[in-house]
């Protein structure tokens, strides 16, 4: 009899559930056992079995329809310890598990494939992509699970923000996940209408200067308050953080990092910094405006899915026992238009790093060129508009030969 061994890493992403329930119905259906293993590698590492239970269909009947991981989830990291993966392949022999589906993000999938190298061909591991970062490297148009409930929600947060912005007349600067790319806030920011959304990608290779940002957060703000709307949402992927000049910031250089040597973002004041930033440099000119900053990410991790991530995450599911029991070993689960497509590890790993590769925005898009004309910001043309120039000269408490020098080279 086949056993399968079921494990979540990382974060958690609507849709796990959906992924654990499915692949449990698949394997028993297919005559197979399943075993689920708590918080990850957290005790497998450590070569303590007692954390596993037994998975039959009656356990994960429904389960696809919440959020949350019925596994629970860690960030344990059985590569950075000598002798961890072998603890953790011993772990798995000792379970009787020969066949092991892990759901995860790069860290999670990067484990998984050191723990199919240790155990060779003992045991076949297959990994099903699991963020709402959306930077797995999929084929393109592909969006990680999770990514759609974690944007609906996060459209939600943001159109009652623009709403209250509106009403009471303010600003709010709202810092949301987004480590490595800055898809949840462009396409949250896209379908909420926020003002301006600022992603690490936009600003290529170089390092980000707190300046930079501060004027153009500061255009933004007095491009609406020349046109009689003195209120906005600013929205910044909280990547931003990772790419600021360190001649700029003190503030990452003490910061706690996560079993994965990953500055833990939600403990930098990002969005505390940007409002001190940009209200000190409009108070120096007698401008006042209300700024309220706020950070968005927990709220969105254990929603319950929307309809797409149950339906796809049940696909995912099945699909990782169909691969392994056909055979397939070090792949990645991938659903590409009707057909699952298992992808060999090798072809994901980024050959500087020799991690998992990460998918950036791509900012010669479409998709980010029409969400970027949407925005509200200093624009190549505005100041050869004597009319405009006049008008944002005159909220900027500047002249117009000051307000060109100032903003002109964040356009």
């Amino acid at each position: 009899m086949a056993t399968f061994g079921i494990l979540v890493g990382g974060g958690p992403a609507p849709g796990i559930n959906g992924v654990i329930g499915a692949a449990t119905v698949t394997a028993e259906r297919a005559g197979a056992r399943v075993i689920g293993m708590r918080q990850g590698f957290q005790w497998l590492m450590q070569g303590d079995t007692s954390h596993s239970l037994v998975l039959r269909t009656a356990d994960v009947s429904r389960i696809h329809l919440r959020g949350g991981s019925i596994l629970q989830t860690s960030r344990a990291n059985p590569t950075r310890e000598p002798g961890h993966l072998e603890t953790v392949v011993k772990s798995l022999e000792q379970l009787g598990v020969d066949h092991l589906i892990t759901i995860g993000g790069d860290d999670t999938a990067y484990s998984a494939r050191c723990v199919a190298e240790c155990a060779g061909d003992r045991i076949r591991v297959a990994h099903v992509p699991k963020t709402i970062d959306n930077d797995l490297p999929l084929p393109a148009g592909i969006p990680t699970f999770g990514f759609e409930t974690a944007r609906a929600r996060a459209t939600e947060i943001l159109s009652a923000l623009m709403e209250d912005a509106r009403t009471t007349p303010r600003w709010y600067f709202v810092v949301i996940m987004g480590r490595q790319a800055g898809y949840l806030a462009l396409g949250a920011g896209k379908s909420a209408g926020t003002t301006i959304t600022l992603i690490p990608e936009e600003f290529g290779n170089e390092a980000i200067r707190l300046d930079t940002l501060t004027r153009t957060l500061e255009g933004a703000i007095l491009k609406r308050i020349a046109s009689g709307r003195p209120y906005g949402v600013a929205l910044i992927a909280e990547g931003v953080a990772e790419h600021l000049d360190p001649s700029d910031l003190e503030l990452l250089a003490d910061v706690e990092r996560d079993e994965h040597g990953h500055i833990r973002l939600a403990e930098v004041p990002l969005g505390r910094v940007l409002k001190e930033q940009v209200r000190t440099a409009l108070q120096e000119r007698g401008i006042k405006t209300t700024i309220i900053e706020k950070d968005v990410g927990y709220e969105l991790r254990c929603s319950d899915p929307c309809a797409f991530d149950q339906d796809y995450t049940r696909d995912l599911g099945a699909g990782a026992v169909r691969a392994l029991l056909n055979g397939d070993s070090q792949v990645l689960i991938t659903r590409q238009a009707e057909a699952i497509v298992p992808v060999p590890f090798a072809d994901l790993v980024d050959s500087e790093t020799g991690r998992t590769s990460v998918r950036p925005v791509d900012i010669s898009s479409d998709a980010f060129k029409i969400a970027r004309s949407l925005q509200i910001r200093v624009e190549t043309g505005d100041f050869d508009d004597a009319d405009f120039l006049e008008a944002f000269a005159k909220a900027a408490s500047l002249t117009p030969e000051q307000a060109r020098e100032r903003f002109q080279d964040v356009i």
